[in-house]
């Protein structure tokens, strides 16, 4: 099935493609040329139905014509009839013309006044037809009409019509009237002869001029025509004495029809204008013929794209094959079954695409060896810089400890150091004490011991502080605030304490740098500067926090050089070992200002 599937094989969707075209090629095709076809062949048969109408009124007015002569003839003929003494001679003309023309249902002749002198109908003699119509008009010129029935009329014949001529005498004065009743038996089925093709659905009809149906079925004779136009006329070309062109009407019973109509002319002197021949097809028999030459087409065209789509596969197999070799060729190597490609000969396309894959298989081998060589070297780089990686890594600890030692150096200096020194100056005060006023020197004891426990105090502080982390534990903020409220405890001296909300929580491993920052600059504060007024603000500007140590104190020369005093050296390096910008404002009886200012990442803020 992958081979059908036009997803997986080019030469699936090539074929694919193929039948497709040739199936929309094949039913457009179809549909115009049988389109085409439809609308002639229509055309055509409208033509021959126009055609037999023309030639049904031609032959039906010929013979109207022909009667209408006889009776002109036989009125010649009855001009020597007319006295009385001779009238028995007026039923052997009749006799004559009704052998001659079996159409004629009755004849009669009136005089001048409308009295029916004889008649084939006996019940006519005698009668006064002076205001009827035929009387009127035959009495002028030839006439052609409907006279009504006389009841020796045929019942099984159509009406087609009555007439009557005026009969003159040798002086050509007009001495009286004949008039004839016609039948047209053959009427209804004239198509029948005018055609190489019989159809009982077509049906002739004699209309006279108010649309009065007097030739046709049994069921409308003698009854309007009554179907109703529906759609544009269609006029066939070379089409003559044509009332209206043929059209399609709707009858009242929902059937449609083609109606085509040409008028009747029996000649230029009689008075039955308007009369009309119709020929009538059901809508199906015009189009049935189309509809099966529009068929054959369609399954003519269905089966010569079915050979082409056939063909264009058949074609397109043999094309794609040594694509598909090539493919196959290409997957084989893909999956190491193969070491080589198989390279089609010719110049084609696809001989060319085999060479250039088998050049880049070449290439991809050859950078696959080099790509191998230089991963063989990349390892033994990459040993050699595990080594030189472990090795400052030992560097690394190595200055970790030595850093740890300079903390605990500071640490010790800022408490144990303290504490020694004021001990020390403790010890030579009581010397000097005990040498001069030895009775004080009981009290001064008790104050170097208080200064011992202090420096205790503070040493198992400055442990406890290295053991436990309140900068990680609660932040920058809240461990300032508690270390300002000892140093106010302790000293008594006044001050403030202030930390927006992000520096408060600023508590990463640079904060307790800045934490003992901080204590180092109180006790600086503590022990020199005598100040009365102390202030600590921890701020944060954009990416910057700032920590902001202000006195009141004596102040002193930040640049004058202190042997033996490392309290501002620790402060430097604190900085130097997290980044921060240290900067001292001091002078002489002006007090002193200690800023540190840090550069931190917006999430190093994060609760």
């Amino acid at each position: 099935m992958q081979s059908l599937d036009p997803r997986r094989s080019l030469a699936a969707g090539a074929m694919w493609l193929i039948i497709g075209l040739a199936a929309a090629f094949s039913i457009a095709a179809a549909l115009w040329v049988g389109g085409i076809a439809r609308a002639n062949l229509s055309e055509q048969h409208i033509r021959r139905l126009s055609l037999e109408t023309d030639q049904l009124s031609s032959d039906l007015g010929q013979a109207l014509a022909g009667r209408l002569d006889a009776i002109r003839a036989a009125g010649h003929i009855l001009q020597t009839a007319m006295p009385p003494e001779r009238r028995g001679g007026l039923r052997e003309v009749f006799s004559e013309l009704t052998l001659a023309y079996p159409q004629f249902d009755w004849i009669a002749v009136a005089d001048q006044h409308g009295i029916v002198l004889s008649a084939t109908d006996a019940q006519l003699t005698g009668m006064n037809l002076e205001s009827r119509d035929w009387f009127v008009g035959g009495s002028q010129a030839p006439w052609l009409g409907v006279i009504d029935r006389s009841p020796a009329a045929r019942a099984d014949s159509a009406a087609l019509g009555d007439m009557a001529a005026p009969v003159r005498d040798e002086t050509g004065q007009i001495v009286g009237v004949i008039a004839a009743h016609l039948s047209w038996r053959r009427a209804p089925y004239h198509p029948e002869r005018l055609t190489d093709e019989p159809s009982p659905a077509t049906q002739a009809y004699v209309l006279d001029r108010n649309g009065v149906v007097l030739i046709g079925p049994d069921d409308l004779r003698n009854r309007p025509w009554k179907g109703v136009p529906e759609a544009t006329p269609v006029t066939p070309p070379n089409r003559t004495e044509t009332i209206s062109p043929p059209q399609f009407q709707r009858l009242p019973g929902g059937r449609r029809v083609l109606v085509s109509r040409a008028l009747l002319n029996a000649g230029p002197d009689t008075s039955a204008g308007g009369w009309q021949v119709q020929l009538t097809e059901p809508i199906d028999r015009v189009f049935q013929r189309a509809r099966a030459v529009t068929y054959q087409i369609f399954w003519v065209s269905m089966c010569l794209g079915a050979a082409t789509a056939l063909l264009g596969v058949l074609g397109t197999r043999k094309l794609t094959g040594r694509l598909q070799r090539l493919a196959a060729s290409v997957a084989a190597v893909g999956q190491n079954e193969s070491e080589q490609l198989e390279i089609p000969p010719g110049a084609d396309e696809v001989a060319r695409l085999a060479r250039a894959f088998a050049k880049i298989l070449s290439d991809l081998r050859a950078e696959r060896l080099e790509l191998q060589s230089l991963s063989n070297e990349l390892e033994r780089r990459v040993t050699v810089r595990t080594r030189e990686v472990e090795r400052l890594a030992e560097e690394s600890r190595y200055a970790a400890i030595v850093r740890e030692r300079l903390k605990i150096a500071r640490d010790l200096h800022d408490t144990l150091a303290h504490s020694m020194m004021a001990l020390l100056s403790e010890v030579r005060f009581l010397r000097r004490l005990h040498a001069r006023d030895p009775d004080a020197v009981a009290e001064e004891l008790l104050r170097a011991e208080d200064l011992a426990r202090q420096g205790l105090q503070e040493a198992r502080s400055a442990i406890s502080q290295m053991r436990v982390n309140a900068v990680r534990d609660t932040g920058l903020g809240p461990a300032l605030s508690r270390e300002f409220e000892r140093f106010v405890d302790r000293t008594g001296t006044s001050g403030d304490f202030s930390a927006d909300a992000e520096s408060a929580r600023f508590g990463d491993e640079r904060a307790e740098t800045l934490l003992r920052m901080a204590q180092e600059a109180l006790r600086n504060v503590e022990r020199h500067s005598r100040a009365t007024r102390v202030s600590v603000r921890v701020t944060t500007r954009e990416e910057l926090l700032e920590l902001r140590i202000e006195d009141n104190g004596v102040g002193f020369d930040p640049h004058a050089p202190r042997p033996e005093h490392y309290g501002l050296v620790g402060l430097r390096e604190q900085a130097d070992l997290i980044g921060a910008e240290l900067r001292i404002d001091s002078g002489p009886q002006l007090g002193t200002t200690i800023s540190v200012t840090l550069r931190v990442a917006p999430a190093a803020f994060a609760a």
